[in-house]
């Protein structure tokens, strides 16, 4: 039984760290909360915007759930970050998996002229 394990590569690493930061993601919702002044009032309103099928909507948020509303805007960004960086670092691991697999083929090759 062979207990070596396969060295990992940065990529691995890196994305391995941010799927586990990816598990740690509390509610979220897309959007943006925004501040709209009242009329004929020094207070303002606050609504969530967000797209539909390309038209913004916007929902009207009370104001004891804006704080709430926007710690779930704040872990959606976190969220989409978090996806990016997963892909980077699965797209890197990619290049460097093909890349490496062309490097062996050229050596191959190299070492063995007379075929």
């Amino acid at each position: 039984m062979n207990t070596k394990q396969k060295a990992k590569n940065r990529f691995v690493t890196r994305r391995e760290a941010a799927l586990r930061q990816v598990a740690g993601i509390g509610p979220f919702i897309e959007g943006t909360l925004v501040k709209v002044p009242r009329k004929d009032c020094r207070h303002v309103a606050h609504r969530l915007t967000f797209k539909v099928d390309g038209k913004t909507k916007t929902v009207y948020v009370p104001l004891d759930r804006v704080e709430e509303v926007e710690r779930w805007t704040k872990e959606y960004k976190r969220l989409k970050r978090l996806i990016k960086a997963v892909t980077r670092s699965s797209l890197g691991e990619l290049r460097n998996h093909v890349r490496s697999r062309r490097a062996a083929a050229r050596a191959g090759a190299v070492a063995a002229p007379g075929r």
